[in-house]
């Protein structure tokens, strides 16, 4: 089951306070986060090192070399094997992403080598002049730069190359190169278990006081256990139960200790009806979140949009997508319906950023997209709203050609409504007029005329803002394939 995670600063009474300005226990986490950092230490280069782990032994050995109880041990031992995974996981990631860029870079190196190839080629015929398909690559000269386009291209293949070689070398040293973990210092975990009172054996807290037991090497300085007032985590849907493993983890942040607590949250009664009945799509684009509301049938009952301000910084930007993911709750509260959204997945293109220009690197990066759904998927989920994904092919394009028009909506809007009536499972059928001008085989999915009418626009110089005017979408696919097929024909 999912977890959630609660985090306050600690309290710090004045009837606590020593000399120092600490509380009794402030001093013992800062003295048995030393103790903790050791073992951490040694438990991640042990990890490293040998090919089986044996969880009970290491746990003895830990006992005995740094005096601390079994369930201290754990907690160093969980403690690290996820900083160690973390790592490996965090290898693998950047070098899939190194070989995605490498990629790229070769892809983009290839077709810049044939551009002027082709293009040396062209001119090289004695009746180019004459040509009727004209040159892929024309030559031109810049006053500005003083050179010619073919110059500036081949500079830069040779960067390009460059750097392709740099990546090769820099792949080949991570794949060999040894994992470094970093072990943060004032870092205290205790594991919880729901089998034990109040969730934990080592730290109990019963909703305002926390009673930490303190290990066998710091009793003869804190006793065999400190006591603080904690207090309760003040949240608008507190989800915390009373029974239940609850994990604690005390991290120094800040210039303060701060406490936060892990566990299995209560279920909360489902607000969101089943999707047979009606859902809300979205879709989210660098400026707005468009959002349609769709009944059983199908049928568009409301649409709206919300901004979204680019370039704020990362407080602000939170705040404003916090806004947006409580509008878009209150809408599937009264609506009392499910929100579909697409599932996407921008790392291939974030590889391209440097092949793309920097217009679409600075958009692209600039876009919150992920954090968006993560603070989505929390809102929702703490409301009772079933948060749904779907597959996000041609949905922009089927909204703009079936639903634009008809109904007068942004491009957002309807790309939402056809993201709401694919998480209907609801089939998207291209018009009719449109159909007898595609040739696709018997028995193909329906998405292979949306990819054909797809690539048609492509190769068209129609813009967005044109499919709103658009009445007869037969006549404009007849005179593309009919072009289509006389380039097929001329090659």
């Amino acid at each position: 089951m999912p977890t959630l995670t609660y985090v306050k600063g600690l309290p710090t009474p004045a009837e606590e306070l020593n000399s120092l300005g600490l509380t009794k226990f402030e001093m013992f986490l800062t003295a048995y986060s030393s103790v903790f950092h050791k073992a951490a230490c040694e438990t991640a280069n042990h990890l490293l090192t040998v090919n089986s782990f044996h969880n009970s032994s290491w746990n003895t050995h830990l006992q005995k070399t740094y005096g601390i109880s079994r369930r201290h041990a754990t907690g160093v031992i969980k403690f690290t094997e996820g900083a160690v995974n973390s790592s490996k996981e965090s290898r693998k990631l950047h070098i899939k992403t190194l070989e995605g860029k490498l990629k790229s870079l070769n892809s983009w190196i290839t077709k810049s080598e044939k551009k002027l190839s082709d293009s040396a080629k062209f001119y090289a015929k004695k009746n180019w002049r004459n040509s009727k398909t004209g040159c892929r690559f024309p030559l031109s000269c810049s006053l500005r730069f003083r050179n010619t386009n073919w110059n500036n291209l081949r500079f830069q293949i040779h960067n390009k190359k460059r750097r392709a070689y740099k990546l090769s070398q820099q792949i080949e040293h991570l794949i060999t190169a040894p994992i470094q973990i970093v072990i943060p210092r004032d870092q205290v975990f205790i594991v919880g278990s729901k089998s034990e009172s109040f969730g934990n054996s080592a730290c109990q807290w019963d909703g305002n006081i926390i009673k930490f037991r303190v290990p066998a090497c710091l009793e003869s300085k804190f006793g065999k256990q400190v006591i603080t007032k904690l207090g309760n985590f003040d949240r608008n849907i507190n989800r915390l139960p009373k029974d239940g493993a609850k994990t604690w983890h005390f991290y120094y942040k800040h210039n303060k200790w701060n406490a936060a607590v892990k566990f299995t949250p209560v279920p909360i009664e489902r607000v969101s009806r089943h999707c047979a009945y009606g859902c809300i799509g979205i879709d989210m684009n660098p400026g707005s979140i468009g959002w349609a509301y769709i009944d059983k049938d199908g049928n568009l009952k409301s649409h709206g949009q919300i901004p979204l301000q680019m370039g704020l910084p990362s407080g602000k930007q939170d705040a404003q997508i916090v806004h947006a993911c409580l509008h878009l709750a209150r809408l599937a509260t009264i609506f009392a319906c499910p929100i579909v959204c697409e599932e996407l997945d921008f790392s291939s293109k974030k590889e391209e950023l440097r092949e793309r220009g920097r217009k679409y690197a600075r958009m692209l990066s600039g876009w919150a997209y992920n954090r968006f759904y993560q603070l989505l998927d929390s809102i929702l989920s703490n409301r009772g709203i079933y948060l749904m994904k779907v597959n996000p092919a041609y949905t922009s394009l089927i909204g703009l050609v079936k639903y634009a028009r008809q109904y007068g909506l942004a491009s957002d809007e309807a790309a939402a409504l056809a993201i709401a009536r694919r998480g209907m499972r609801l089939t998207e059928n291209l018009p009719g007029s449109i159909t007898a001008y595609l040739s696709v085989k018997d028995g193909k999915h329906v998405w292979s005329l949306w990819n054909q009418l797809n690539r048609l626009i492509r190769k068209s110089s129609i813009k967005r803002h044109s499919f709103y005017a658009i009445s007869n979408w037969g006549s404009l696919v007849k005179q593309w394939s009919e072009k289509s097929d006389k380039s097929k024909q001329r090659r």
